[in-house]
């Protein structure tokens, strides 16, 4: 199983949203500049989000992103389920029921098949719905809850105010 590559940008999308100084929305297409991907595959991502409540959008020339719920509440498994749609690692097409037509076995082995896989499912939704923005973010960061405003500041000015340096 491989997700596709928009997981990784919307959870990127998710930090800046969480790092940009509170009461001011971050520019969608100084986000997209960023994350360095085309701004029409940008609103792709954004638009999920979205969809599902967690981050967003104010039209205007104030506006912009935000994070439409606390980072407490956003769980990774809500980032994985607005790009993915709902987690489920198996769909049963019916091939099991061509191998033993008209047999007792059939429905016994589908019902198997099924149960096995919605285990899986139901244990990589608890793995993933343990992990929230915040909890996330306070391990990759410690205590520096600093925030700034992505709108104005480049990644080497915020790099100069905390002491780190681009390799």
């Amino acid at each position: 199983m491989k997700f596709n590559p928009s997981l990784e940008q919307a959870i990127c999308v998710l930090v800046l949203l969480a790092t940009q100084k509170p009461g001011v929305p971050l520019s969608s297409d100084r986000a997209s500049d960023i994350l360095g991907v085309s701004r029409s595959y940008f609103r792709k991502i954004t638009r999920k989000l979205v969809l599902q409540g967690i981050i967003r959008s104010a039209p205007g020339n104030n506006g912009g992103l935000s994070l439409g719920r606390a980072a407490e509440d956003i769980t990774l498994l809500n980032i994985l389920e607005a790009m993915e749609g709902e987690l489920a690692l198996y769909e049963d097409g019916g091939l099991m029921r061509n191998i033993f037509q008209d047999g007792t076995y059939v429905e016994r082995g589908v019902e198997l098949l099924n149960n096995v896989f919605a285990g899986a499912d139901a244990l990589l939704k608890q793995y993933f719905a343990s992990f929230t923005l915040a909890s996330m973010m306070e391990e990759a960061m410690g205590d520096d809850h600093s925030t700034l405003n992505w709108n104005t500041t480049t990644l080497r000015e915020w790099l100069n105010t905390t002491g780190l340096r681009m390799s």
